[in-house]
């Protein structure tokens, strides 16, 4: 396969500033989304990780299946997955009774575990060499346990003596030291990657509690319908406004 070829079957967008903005805006999103279906619905958390656990498997095999990168699609797949995300982890944390840090060990543990087997199957767990299905397949499992992980994260942290702000304080700011980190030292960029993709979730649903959950609790108490709905136009927005180009492609020799 050409270099040419690789970089046409890359269906994931390169990592750009913008690709990060889009990305907490779609974890918050996914918070206030999540609730929205489980909570202010009264469906409850096993029926909104079956919706939307649903609507993800039908993205994923739609995002496989594509001949190419489209960005409202790949967009419309990373939501699902984040929106499932949370109502999965809030179902592991509550309805199970494992609670925040059986939850947020089990789900980091998944997500060790499919980065782990990822790589020994196929030689790198970078972006970069996503242009074969088993390892979209991989990469979708992995960014779902990570969606997931990211929100018993986030609750976890902000249901503690910071509050929801605090959380989002201390979240953005790991962020903001990976960030840092990639420009003046050589730390291997997929690890950096990975460890930003993460943190990005919890930001997200520290910023979603906040916007959504009552003003005694220390959060705006707005709509949750409303939130998600101004947050959706913005998502829509920045993803026809912001140039996005499929990532380059490379033959998976190394993790990175």
């Amino acid at each position: 396969m050409t270099r040419e070829q690789q970089e046409m079957l890359t269906k994931v967008p390169a990592v750009t500033l913008g690709f990060w903005i889009i990305k907490i805006l779609a974890t918050t999103f996914g918070e206030t989304a999540g609730d929205t279906v489980s909570m202010s619905l009264n469906l409850g958390y096993l029926i909104g990780t079956a919706i939307f656990a649903t609507a993800l498997v039908v993205l994923v095999v739609a995002q496989i299946r594509a001949p190419r990168f489209h960005p409202a699609l790949y967009w419309a797949t990373i939501i699902a997955s984040t929106t499932a995300g949370t109502t999965m982890a809030d179902f592991a944390t509550r309805s199970i009774g494992i609670g925040y840090p059986g939850g947020s060990a089990l789900l980091l543990a998944c997500l060790l575990a499919s980065l782990f087997l990822w790589y020994r199957m196929l030689g790198s767990i970078s972006i970069q060499s996503l242009h074969r299905a088993d390892a979209e397949i991989y990469y979708w499992i992995t960014i779902t346990f990570s969606q997931t992980l990211g929100t018993a994260l986030g609750d976890w942290v902000a249901d503690g003596p910071l509050g929801y702000s605090g959380a989002a304080l201390i979240f953005g700011g790991a962020i903001a030291l990976l960030g840092i980190a990639y420009f003046t030292t050589r730390i291997d960029r997929v690890a950096l990657f990975w460890l930003a993709f993460v943190l990005t979730r919890p930001l997200g649903a520290a910023v979603g509690d906040f916007l959504d959950k009552p003003i005694a609790n220390g959060g705006l108490e707005l709509s949750r319908a409303a939130a998600s709905a101004v947050l959706a136009g913005a998502i829509i927005l920045l993803i026809w406004l912001v140039p996005q180009r499929a990532e380059r492609g490379h033959a998976p020799t190394s993790m990175n």
